[in-house]
Formats: structure tokens, sequence, C-alpha cells
């Protein structure tokens, strides 16, 4: 189980459900916590994430050989993210990865990190890398992109285009959020990752996603590395075809009281409910300013301007992966 966030001891904390149970969904005012990460503002507690090390002087190296990123030559500080793929080429891991010159930190879905080091255990072989599971004494903040928050001295930081990921003492939550505050629910961030089409393993992942579907060749996968496993269906579905799914963008219709839920089969508007499935709903969420959206997987051959309907909500779809 995820560690239980102290910070769901904060006025007008709401804990979530699901996998991220252990932090809060929102602190009172969904629009309000997304407005003010939007402004760089506040940050969101990511502790119920897995914290995951690993040491040695081959750490990289070993690591090049097990994940989809080229990360021999990582630059200390420099952030990544990558997967690890099944034999067939379906995403089993998803790391969210930088190196501080000494350590690789990599923070994963709360309830993968006991299976990833399993499989990372199984495979260190006569390596010089010691893989530690660090979630109970480290814990992940999220600051939004233009936050001024100071870093404590010390702390690992994960830096991307969309804010910055902090590896921070897990004893220190409390006196951080006193002063980096206001604290977003995981709702708001999640309302803002839906609006950048960013996937989410567990989320727009089922068991046999492969990268391609959800645009994470280059961010995840690198082309020209040598091999790791499933690079074979990753090289032939690029080079020879086309995945069978891709990801989209749905606005959804405004005047629906509830969010279509995970699962919910998406079909042409044209044929209503009981037309032919095409895909089904991912994530749903409420946006500060564009109301409610979605991120779904359909088939490939859908049409990209096609109007859909998630169960009985209406749908317009924006391209996120080409068809």
């Amino acid at each position: 189980m995820s560690p239980t966030s102290p910070l769901l001891s904060l006025p007008g904390a709401v804990p979530a459900e699901g996998r991220d149970e252990g932090v809060a969904a929102h602190y009172g005012d969904l629009f309000r916590e997304q407005r003010a990460l939007a402004d760089g503002k506040g940050f969101v507690d990511l502790s119920h994430r897995g914290v995951v090390t690993v040491t040695g002087e081959e750490r990289l190296s070993w690591l090049h050989l097990l994940l989809t990123q080229h990360v021999s030559e990582l630059p200390a500080g420099q952030a990544t993210e990558a997967l690890i793929l099944s034999a067939h080429g379906h995403i089993e891991h998803a790391l969210y990865l930088v190196d501080d010159g000494e350590t690789v930190w990599a923070h994963v879905e709360p309830d993968t990190r006991e299976a990833l080091i399993g499989y990372l255990e199984s495979m260190k072989f006569f390596y010089k890398a010691e893989v530690a599971d660090r979630t109970d004494d480290v814990a992940v903040v999220h600051l939004p992109a233009g936050s001024i928050a100071e870093v404590p001295d010390g702390v690992v930081v994960r830096e991307t285009a969309h804010g910055r990921d902090l590896f921070l003492p897990r004893a220190d939550l409390e006196s951080f959020a006193e002063q980096a505050g206001p604290a977003a629910g995981i709702l708001a961030h999640e309302a803002l990752r839906v609006e950048n089409h960013r996937p989410r393993l567990g989320f727009e992942t089922d068991h046999r996603t492969i990268p391609h579907e959800l645009g994470w060749i280059g961010s995840a996968v690198h082309l020209q590395k040598g091999c790791y496993r499933g690079q074979e269906t990753v090289a032939r579905v690029h080079n020879l075809g086309k995945p069978p799914r891709r990801l989209v963008f749905l606005h959804l219709d405004g005047s629906e009281v509830h969010l279509p839920a995970p699962g919910t089969p998406v079909h042409l508007a044209s044929e209503g409910e009981e037309g032919r499935q095409l895909g089904f709903v991912t994530t749903s969420a409420r946006h500060y300013e564009l109301g409610p959206i979605a991120l779904a997987l359909v088939k490939r051959n859908v049409p990209v301007d096609a109007v859909l309907r998630a169960g009985n909500t209406a749908a317009s779809q924006e391209t996120v992966v080409e068809p």
C-alpha cells in the first residue's frame, strides 16, 4: 500500500480514491487549485507515488539494457522518462527519471513499485548496481512550471517543461507545505495532464497497449538505441506499420452533469449508443477553462474529424496520435 500523506490534515483536504489513494483529491476548490498551478503557484502532493533508486558505478549502463530510453550517457540533472515493455512490446512500467551523478532517482505509479523492483532485481546478474525502494522515506512533490518556490538544500530535482518533481525527505513534507503553498489536489494535477495530452500508466494503458498508441515514441522510447525487451515490436510498428489504436483528446458536452467514467465506450455520434464501439474513455476531468474534457483510445481508422459520443455524452476530438 502507498503511504498516507500527513497533508491530508490540511484544511479542506478530501482524500483521493483508487490508484491515487493516500493523497488529497482536492482541498475544497478544484478550479482555484487548477488556476494556481497554471499560474505557477502552489504545489501538488504526490507522496503516494513509488520512489525507486539505483546506485553503483554501472547503474546507467545496466538500466540502458532494460529501458526503452537511451540512458547510458544520461547527464547528471537531466530529466527523462522511460518504459519497460513485455516481450511482445506491451507497456508494463513507466519510470520518471533523473540521475544526480551518483544515484538514479525514479518515481513510478503507486501500485507498480513492488513488481518493478522485483523485475529489476531479477535482471541484475553481475552488474554493479543496487536497487532500493525509498518510498517510505522519500516523497514526491510537484512544483508547476513557473514556480519560484524555494527548493530545500540537498533535495534532488527532476525538471521538465511541465514543472519540477522534488524527491523530498518524507519527514519534511509538512514544513515544506507551509512555505510552498497553496496546496493543490491530484484532481487539479490530472486535469492539467489531460489538457496537455500526457498519458499515464494504468489510465491510458491496458494489457495490450504499445508505446506508439499513446505518443510515447521519442519522449519515452528512443528509436536509435540497441536491444531491450519488446524492441522488435517497437521497430516493426515504427518501420512497417501503424498501431491499432490512437490516443485522442475529447471536448465533452458541458450540459451533462456527470463525466464519463474510465472505460466508457466511444461510438460515432451518428450511430448513437447502440453503434459499433470504436474505443473507450481513459481519463476524464473538469477543466477550469475548457470545461469537461477527456482522453480516449480509439481505433486508428476512426476519421479525425468524426463527431463522437462517450457513452451518452457528445464529444469533439483533437488528434494526439496521428492515424
